[in-house]
């Protein structure tokens, strides 16, 4: 998981801001009807395009901290946090994409959220170099429900019967998910590393644990901050990034072994390219899952969007089973299949809340007519 990755639009949330670009896109000149409808205006591409950026960063991070030797995790983070930094500021001086000049006094009050994102990201790639990808993108359903609650408690409101539905199936599947697991270990091999198989699993889940509340404080808080300093999304990928760096950086510097002999083995000679292109790669799809997403909701719906997050879920956790020769077993289909449909409740139950809230806002005077004239 990269810094970038945290903020790319999600489901649900302050969808106007990319409803407006979309109502702003919608304005082409006269003789534009006789033109041939453009790839970017094509909602199916641009689905395609949001899944397929997701799992490539899924992916390659897995790949890079799957590795058995791999544990750099400060340097990585660091590494894909300057790409994103270089690849949007060379965008803006392209003039592709605009966010506000660095400010000191706003800098100071965003790194709290960037200190907050440091965490979220170091323990969410501490989990997926322990989990499976399956697991992982079962476990990070958890989030929701860190989230619905630290909204009540923060914010006040309350939590539908529906969305208490889709918060069962996700505790469900996540059990089954870690039941399975433990049943059928992907690698035997680690069995023997840090004390057991079982010490490594327990290691995965509490790092999965910490990711889901750091997860949940630094979306709270940065939702918080974001109306007072009034950021846009690009505003926000720019300070997160940028702020991040150093603190990635010194924690690499200060927490990590870089010995000669301990670099050797992050990065051995016969795997050297393979691993620096993935980190690159890697880097590179956060910033196409934030552009995708804008692009998803400016061609579709937001309805449509909120469905294309929750059935993402499938394909992401189907990815590790292809590409890592996870074991396919009972428990773990049940798990993805249960984790799925969760995913779908969820996002119905706040469709459904969203239109309650419509209705509720709608104004109830009482309409002048002519014999009140």
């Amino acid at each position: 998981m990269s810094a970038n990755q945290a903020y790319a639009k999600v489901p649900g949330d302050d969808e106007e801001k990319y409803n407006n670009v979309a109502e702003a896109s919608n304005v082409v000149p006269e003789d534009s009807a006789t033109t041939k409808p453009s790839v970017t205006n094509s909602p199916m591409i641009a689905i395609l395009s949001y899944c397929g950026s997701s799992i490539l960063m899924t992916v390659t991070n897995k790949y890079v901290l799957g590795g058995r030797d791999f544990n750099l995790n400060f340097f990585l983070l660091c590494v894909q946090s300057v790409i994103c930094l270089v690849t949007i500021e060379s965008c803006k001086r392209g003039g592709l994409i605009t966010y506000r000049e660095f400010n000191m006094a706003q800098a100071k009050k965003w790194f709290p959220i960037s200190a907050l994102l440091v965490g979220m990201i170091y323990t969410g790639s501490k989990a997926l170099a322990y989990l499976t990808i399956p697991v992982y993108t079962i476990f990070k359903n958890l989030t929701i429900i860190c989230i619905a609650y630290g909204e009540v408690l923060c914010f006040g409101g309350s939590v539908t019967r529906m969305a208490l539905v889709s918060f069962g199936l996700m505790v469900l599947s996540s059990g089954i998910a870690a039941w399975a697991d433990v049943k059928t270990p992907a690698t035997p091999g680690d069995a023997t590393n840090d004390g057991g198989l079982f010490s490594m699993l327990n290691a995965g889940y509490v790092w999965m644990a910490l990711n889901c509340i750091c997860n949940a404080v630094f979306v709270l808080a940065m939702k918080v901050r974001i109306k007072v300093t009034n950021f846009k999304d690009f505003d926000t990928m720019y300070y997160n990034n940028l702020l991040s760096i150093p603190i990635l950086l010194v924690c690499s510097l200060l927490l990590e072994d870089w010995s000669s002999a301990n670099v050797a083995l992050n990065f051995p000679a016969d795997n050297r390219t393979s691993i620096i292109s993935a980190m690159v790669i890697s880097g590179l799809s956060s910033v196409f899952i934030s552009y995708t997403s804008a692009w998803c909701v400016r061609v579709t719906s937001s309805t449509t969007y909120s469905m294309v997050g929750a059935l993402n879920k499938l394909p992401l956790a189907i990815s590790g089973l292809l590409f890592f020769n996870n074991p396919v077993t009972l428990g773990g289909c049940s798990a993805i299949a249960l984790g799925f449909v969760s995913g779908l409740v969820y996002t119905y139950a706040k469709i459904n809340e969203k239109k309650t809230k419509e209705v509720e806002v709608l104004p109830m005077t009482k309409m002048p007519t002519s014999r009140d004239t």
